[in-house]
C-alpha cells in the first residue's frame, strides 16, 4: 500500500511534471530576416538617403511571448560595419548574441551575414532593439515586445489594443557623418533636426502635415501604450492632451500603477502606460519635447506630434484641430525627478526579485564630461577647448576605449591577453567637491584606457552613480547590458552615505536596464552578477559613448556547465 506522504509526493511531482511539459510546449521559435541597407525617404521637404531594415523607419516590430526563442538573420547590405543590440534582453549565458561591437561581437562587415540566436526567459514587457555601432542607431532600430506566455496573463486589466510609440530624432544628413565630423574635429555632433514619433514627424515640422502618425480609440475603451525612447540624444517629456496615463511597467519590468499626465523617458528607456479613452469624442494631440537638463546647449524646440483619434469623431481632412497638451518646461528638472523617483515595483510580479540585502562588492563611479588630448590623426579644429584637446567623457576619470582587433568576450573565453584590463577601479582617484560648478578645469582630464571589472558568479554589486559638473552638469542614463538591477535611491548634490542611505527603498524599488542619473545629483543602484559574460556598462547618449563614458564587467562562470557562458556560434563576425 502507497503511505499518504509519497502519495502525496507523486502527485506534486506529477504536476510538475506536466506543467513543465506544457511550458516547453507553449514556447516557440520566432524566426525573423533583416535586410539592412540604405534607401531614400522625404522629410522636411528635402530627400535623405538612411540606413534601416527591411526599408522601414522604424524596423520591424518583434513579437514573442516569454520562454521563446528568437532568431533573427542579419544580412547587411549597407555600406557600413554593423552589430545589433536587443536592449534589455538578459541573454542568459549568450552573450555572444548581446551585440555591441568590440564588446561581444566584431561588426557584421558590409556584403556580410550573422544570425542572433536566444532564448527569452523572465522577462515580459517592453523592449526594443537598435544598432550599436555608429550613429546608425538613429534609424536602426524597432520595437521588441514580449507578452506573457500561454496561460499567464498581464497583472493588470487587459487593453482593448496595444500601441508601440516610438520617440526618435531625425537629421537631415547623413548620421555616419555627422557622427564621424565630431570624432575628426573635437567638438560636439551637430544637433538633430527634429523629433519623431514612429518616424513621422508630425505636423509641427515643415512640409510634414501629412506625416503624423494616428491612432484610433473607441470612448471607453482601456489601451497600453508601449513607449520606447529611441532617441540618440534626448530625454523626453510625453504627454496627451486632456487625459492622464498610468504606468505599469518600465523596462519591462512590472510597476505599481502610477497615474501622471507626462511620462519622462531617456534614451534607452522603455514605459508602458494604460490610457483610457475617457473624454469627449474627438482628436487630441500626444506630443513629446525635449527635456534638457544642461545649460546652455542648442535643441529643437518644436514638439514631435501624433493623434489619438475618437472613433465617429470629424475627419482629419476636416478644419477641426487636435487638442494639443501642456508640456513640461524643457529645464524642468523638478518634474522629471518627480516622475522617476516615484516608481516603485510591483512584489506580486512574476518575475519580481527581491533586493540583495548582501554586499560582495561596492562601487562608488563618478562620471561626466572631460577632455583628452586630440591624438593621431585627428584635426581638433571645432574642438571649444583648443587644437590640442577635444572633447573626452569619462567613469572613476578613466575614458573607455574598445578594442579593435578582437572582441573583449572572444578575448574572455580563449584567455587571449592584451585586449582589457581588470583594474577598473572601484573609488576615483581624487575625492572632491564633485557637483561644484566652479571646478578646476585641471581635473577634467582623463586617461584612455580599456579597464573593465572582473565580478564572481552570482556576487552582489552596488554601484553609486555620482554625477560630475567638470565641464557641464545633465542627466545622464545609464544602461547595464545583461541585467536588470533595483533603483534604492536618487538625489541631488554630492552623494552622503550617512543621511542618504536612510533613503533606500528596500521594499519595492524599481527595476529598471537603464537609470537616468538626475543633473547634478547621484543613483544608487544593486544587481546580482548571476550572467556569466562580458557586459557593457555605457551612456545611453550617442554623444557621450564614443567619448569614453563606459566601462564593463567580466563575470565569471557559474559552478555547473547550465551556469556557465556557452561557447560561440560558428558564424560569429571575425575582426
Amino acid at each position: 500500500m502507497i503511505s499518504m506522504e509519497r502519495l502525496v509526493l507523486f502527485l506534486v511531482c506529477a504536476t510538475a511534471a506536466c506543467a513543465l511539459l506544457s511550458s516547453s510546449a507553449s514556447a516557440k521559435v520566432v524566426e525573423h530576416t533583416f535586410d539592412v541597407g540604405n534607401f531614400t525617404v522625404t522629410r522636411m521637404c528635402q530627400q535623405q538617403v538612411i540606413t534601416a531594415v527591411n526599408r522601414s523607419l522604424p524596423g520591424p516590430t518583434i513579437s514573442v511571448n516569454e520562454g521563446d526563442t528568437l532568431v533573427v538573420h542579419v544580412l547587411n547590405k549597407s555600406p557600413y560595419n554593423l552589430t545589433l543590440h536587443w536592449h534589455g534582453i538578459f541573454q542568459l549565458f549568450s552573450g555572444w548574441a548581446d551585440g555591441p561591437a568590440y564588446v561581444t561581437q566584431c561588426p557584421i562587415l558590409p556584403g556580410n551575414s550573422f544570425t542572433y540566436r536566444f532564448n527569452i526567459t523572465g522577462q515580459e514587457g517592453t523592449l526594443w532593439w537598435h544598432a550599436h555601432t555608429s550613429y546608425l542607431r538613429a534609424t536602426v532600430y524597432g520595437a521588441l515586445i514580449i507578452r506573457p506566455r500561454p496561460g499567464r496573463k498581464y497583472p493588470f486589466t487587459k487593453p482593448k489594443k496595444e500601441f508601440p510609440i516610438l520617440l526618435g530624432e531625425w537629421w537631415n544628413a547623413n548620421v555616419y557623418d555627422v557622427e564621424e565630423e565630431s570624432l575628426n574635429f573635437g567638438g560636439a555632433p551637430n544637433i538633430s533636426d527634429a523629433y519623431t514619433i514612429n518616424g513621422r514627424l508630425g505636423d509641427q515640422f515643415p512640409c510634414s502635415a501629412n506625416q503624423t502618425h494616428t491612432i484610433q480609440v473607441e470612448k471607453g475603451k482601456t489601451y497600453l501604450l508601449r513607449i520606447i525612447n529611441a532617441a540618440l540624444n534626448n530625454q523626453f517629456f510625453f504627454s496627451i492632451a486632456n487625459h492622464n496615463m498610468t504606468v505599469v511597467a518600465v523596462d519591462a519590468s512590472y510597476t505599481n500603477p502610477y497615474v501622471t499626465d507626462v511620462v519622462v523617458t531617456g534614451p534607452g528607456q522603455t514605459t508602458d502606460v494604460l490610457l483610457k479613452a475617457n473624454q469627449p469624442v474627438g482628436d487630441y494631440y500626444m506630443a513629446a519635447h525635449p527635456y534638457i537638463s544642461a545649460a546652455g546647449i542648442q535643441f529643437v524646440t518644436n514638439a514631435t506630434v501624433g493623434i489619438i483619434q475618437y472613433k465617429s469623431s470629424r475627419s482629419r481632412n476636416s478644419s477641426s484641430t487636435p487638442i494639443m497638451p501642456t508640456l513640461p518646461a524643457f529645464n524642468d528638472t523638478p518634474t522629471a525627478h518627480k516622475f522617476f523617483s516615484n516608481l516603485t515595483g510591483l512584489k506580486t510580479g512574476p518575475f519580481w526579485v527581491p533586493v540583495p540585502t548582501k554586499i560582495d562588492e561596492k562601487m562608488f563611479i563618478t562620471f561626466g564630461l572631460g577632455v583628452s588630448p586630440c591624438g593621431a590623426n585627428r584635426n581638433c579644429s571645432n574642438s571649444p577647448f583648443g587644437t590640442n584637446l577635444r572633447f573626452s567623457a569619462s567613469m572613476n576619470n578613466h575614458s573607455f576605449e574598445l578594442p579593435s582587433t578582437l572582441s573583449m568576450l572572444e578575448a574572455h573565453y580563449n584567455n587571449v591577453s592584451g585586449i582589457y584590463t581588470e583594474d577598473f577601479p572601484n573609488n576615483p582617484p581624487l575625492v572632491f567637491d564633485y557637483t561644484n560648478s566652479n571646478l578646476s578645469f585641471g581635473l577634467a582630464f582623463t586617461e584612455k584606457s580599456t579597464k573593465v571589472k572582473k565580478l564572481k558568479f552570482n556576487s552582489t554589486v552596488e554601484m553609486i552613480f555620482q554625477n560630475t559638473a567638470l565641464i557641464g552638469i545633465e542627466n545622464h542614463p545609464i544602461h547595464l547590458h545583461g541585467f536588470n538591477f533595483h533603483v534604492l535611491a536618487q538625489g541631488f548634490g554630492n552623494y552622503n552615505s550617512t543621511e542618504d542611505e536612510k533613503k533606500f527603498n528596500m521594499d519595492d524599488p524599481q527595476e529598471r536596464n537603464t537609470i537616468g542619473v538626475p543633473a547634478g545629483g547621484w543613483a544608487v543602484v544593486r544587481f546580482r552578477a548571476n550572467n556569466a559574460g562580458v557586459w557593457f556598462m555605457h551612456c545611453h547618449l550617442d554623444v557621450h559613448m564614443p567619448w569614453g563614458l563606459g566601462t564593463a564587467f567580466v563575470v565569471e562562470n557559474g559552478p555547473t556547465a547550465a551556469t556557465s557562458l556557452r561557447p560561440p556560434p560558428s558564424d560569429l563576425p571575425k575582426c
